[in-house]
């Protein structure tokens, strides 16, 4: 296993658990990302790695602040995805971005598929509908299609 996959692999499972808990993803786990990604970057490659790295990790953020602008995310995701990006770097980033997209359009699909059937189940028992959140976590999207961008160049 490479070391960016078997970071990747602590960091994703931190973000993803966090934000399916407490739908939320700490500043600490982005900058981890953002640190851990440049560091692995700098030690394979020297300066053009640190480039790299740092073109990624900005990369991320500017994609998914677009989303976050539209009200289509947080800004854990995006400060998560800016992070990856440093792990990733330039060359992964947008099959990651790619990948993480088609990910996260099934889990909210499937999201949505569960609401719905939660709530039926509520009103055909004749219980109060909860007013559960309707936002979706995208840290296990996010964390999926960095894995698979990785897994697939290793």
């Amino acid at each position: 296993m490479s070391p960016l996959l078997a970071f990747a692999l602590v960091v994703g499972i931190a973000a993803s658990a966090q934000d399916l808990h407490r739908r939320q993803i700490s500043n600490w786990i982005c900058l981890a990302a953002l640190a851990g990604g440049l560091a692995l970057h700098i030690n394979g490659a020297g300066w053009r790695g640190l480039a790299d790295s740092a073109l990624g990790a900005a990369g991320g953020f500017g994609v998914f602040l677009l989303f976050y602008l539209l009200g289509g995310m947080g800004g854990g995701d995006v400060k998560l995805m800016a992070g990856f990006g440093a792990v990733l770097g330039t060359g992964r980033l947008l099959e990651a971005t790619l990948i993480t997209s088609l990910c996260g359009g099934v889990m909210a699909l499937l999201w949505i598929l569960a609401s719905r059937l939660r709530r039926a189940l509520q009103a055909r028992a004749g219980h109060p509908l909860s007013q559960a959140s309707e936002s979706i976590p995208y840290a296990p999207a996010i964390s999926i299609g960095v894995w698979l961008t990785l897994l697939a160049r290793t």
